[in-house]
């Protein structure tokens, strides 16, 4: 995966990819690449999702135990 891709544009990217692949847009002799490049950010993606929702859990757990 490349250093400086982002959620947005791995998201934007598996839906050119999904939209390409629905209307039939991708020849046959590249549609498994397509589709292991779909893997891989189906992959980043979640692993995105999942380390921006430990940070949020662990930002609010600290907020709950700060005094007011």
């Amino acid at each position: 995966m490349e250093k400086n891709l982002n959620y947005e544009a791995a998201y934007h990217e598996l839906t050119q990819i999904a939209q390409e692949i629905e209307t039939e847009a991708v020849s046959v002799d590249i549609l498994a690449e397509k589709v292991k490049r779909a893997s891989e950010l189906i992959a980043f993606c979640q692993t995105k999702l999942r380390s921006t929702e430990t940070e949020v859990n662990k930002i609010i757990k600290q907020m709950e135990n700060q005094p007011l």
